[in-house]
């Protein structure tokens, strides 16, 4: 059916076409409305005590082999706090370094099971009972940069006791009994090693301000022989309980300074709930009436060490984990430690099946910071891992940097990925002993839709100094006004932006006047340093 209209009725459709089509227009390009944010120098929250990463497997090739040039490039990436002639910083400035004592794999070969030889590692302590220092010189290398660079904690664990100690000859579990690979009459060794360890980079002016002898207890760490990822160890509270109480009596009799850190739950969920015989670690190591306390321990500090693997897909889990994480800490007087993560499920994905692009993982990665920082209250934060080979493009969900080394791992090259910055955007300029200040916004959204839509944590540096990281989630700029309250004279700020363009890793803005208003740039993890 073909209809034909007057003219001035023409005309009239024409218009009113134009006028939904400006309508529409204009409400795509009207500005945000302004989120003001107030934060008090007074509501204070947790103290910051680092922010830092492992350097595990492949700082050995990298430090032992590779060209001086690549790999003092990687370390000034990763530990420096220098600034270049932009203002932009030349490194991330890791505030604690994360140093893995070796369990002898790398001896035995390929007798050792383990699939990866540059998962392998060597160990101190040789089957004859001597101590030879120059095993894991890669790792030593890595470590004497983070020193070298000023960062502030090493921090030394352990996925497996030496293989001489366990049961079964190995650096991993042959039986799935979610029990201890290590002897039971070799408690007092395995300390005795650590305890050795410990001491002799004391000497060499390496000080570890944590040891850390149990690592992600809960799983079961079994492989067939020959088909082993990696080093690694189940343990029971009982067991963890008895190595922690060994280690620290060995600890005391040297007289060294080291604190034990504990328990490193392979999931946050494990330190608060669970029926299994590592779960419910707070209560069980927390609780002065339980057999298992560790308040008698001195060399023990009120600190309990968790994994966020696992506990990262959906808005909502997210929330509700560190919340009830966070809760169960304060009630029993301990400090949260997340001092593990990667995306190593799929909750980086967040319900797509397509690959992820390098600032999809970094908005991600700085979404899980925020997370754990503003809602569990974490006073430290740990990624696993520096740098893995992989693609720098898609992806990018296990590390900072991806090397593409050739097939001996002597040599290759590295690219950074936007993960590097994203982290960035904290561990640069929240400092140790920063505390960070509870927040009031002003569209009162809750912690599960801020999610996917503008997240923030505040930092107080002392002396007016404050510091905000926004993460951006969404396709639009967003205005931000502060409202500072109990601080003296902040009038200035600048901004260091990480967003997918190439010229944006940390990029400075120009010192501005903080009257102004603040605009974070779509899909971007900000730093606003203010004085």
């Amino acid at each position: 059916m073909n209809i034909r209209f007057p003219r001035y009725i023409k005309l009239a459709l024409l218009f009113t076409g134009f006028l939904a089509f400006a309508q529409e227009s204009f409400a795509q390009t009207k500005p945000q409305a302004a989120l003001t944010i107030t934060v008090d120098a007074n509501n204070t929250a947790q103290t910051i005590e680092n922010i830092g990463a492992s350097g595990c497997w492949f700082s050995e090739g990298i430090g032992k082999y590779w060209p001086q040039s690549k790999k003092e490039k990687i370390a000034e990436l990763m530990f420096s706090r220098a600034f270049d002639d932009t203002g932009a910083p030349k490194g991330i400035g890791l505030s604690a370094w994360r140093f893995n004592i070796g369990a002898g794999t790398a001896e035995q070969g390929d007798s050792s099971g383990i699939k990866d030889f540059r998962k392998r590692t060597e160990c101190f302590l040789s089957a004859d009972g001597k101590y030879d220092w120059s095993k894991q010189s890669g790792y030593q290398w890595f470590l004497r940069k983070a020193k070298d660079y000023g960062v502030e904690n090493l921090i030394a664990f352990v996925n497996s006791p030496p293989v001489q100690f366990t049961q079964n000859g190995l650096g991993y579990k042959t039986v799935k009994d979610y029990r201890s690979n290590l002897k039971p009459e070799a408690y007092e060794a395995y300390a005795a090693f650590l305890v050795e360890v410990i001491k002799h980079f004391d000497g060499e002016g390496l000080h570890f301000n944590y040891i850390s002898p149990v690592n992600e207890p809960q799983w079961d760490w079994y492989n067939k022989k020959g088909q082993a990822s990696q080093e690694g160890s189940a343990w029971a509270n009982a067991e963890i309980h008895h190595a922690v109480e060994t280690l620290d009596a060995a600890l005391q009799k040297a007289k060294l300074s080291t604190q034990i850190l504990t328990t490193e739950a392979g999931m946050l969920n494990y330190l608060y709930g669970g029926k299994t015989a590592t779960s419910r670690q707070i209560q069980n190591f927390f609780t002065d009436s339980s057999k298992l306390s560790f308040a008698k321990l001195k060399t023990v500090p009120r600190i309990i060490a968790g994994h966020s693997y696992f506990t990262d897909s959906g808005d909502s889990a997210m929330v509700a984990t560190r919340r009830h994480l966070s809760d169960t800490a304060a009630k029993y007087g301990v400090k949260y430690w997340q001092s593990e993560y990667s995306m190593l499920g799929d909750g980086f994905r967040e319900g797509t099946k397509a690959k992820r692009s390098q600032m999809d993982c970094a908005l991600f990665l700085a979404k899980i910071i925020n997370r754990d920082l503003t809602i569990g209250n974490a006073t430290a934060w740990q990624l696993w891992n520096s740098y893995e080979p992989g693609s720098a493009e898609w992806d990018t969900r296990y590390y900072l940097i991806a090397l593409k080394p050739n097939e001996q791992h002597t040599d290759g090259d590295f690219s950074i990925t936007k993960n590097l910055w994203a982290m960035g955007n904290y561990s640069r300029f929240i400092r140790p002993g920063m505390k960070r200040l509870n927040m009031q916004r002003s569209d009162n959204m809750d912690d599960v839709k801020a999610g996917q839509q503008l997240m923030l944590s505040a930092f107080n540096g002392g002396k007016d100094k404050l510091v905000i990281v926004a993460v951006n989630y969404t396709d639009e700029a967003m205005p931000v006004n502060l409202a500072l309250k109990n601080f003296k004279s902040i009038r200035k700020y600048r901004t260091y932006t990480t967003s997918a363009a190439p010229e944006e890793d940390l990029k400075p803005s120009s010192v501005q006047k903080i009257s102004n208003g603040i605009v974070v740039k779509p899909r971007s993890v900000t730093t606003i340093v203010l004085n």
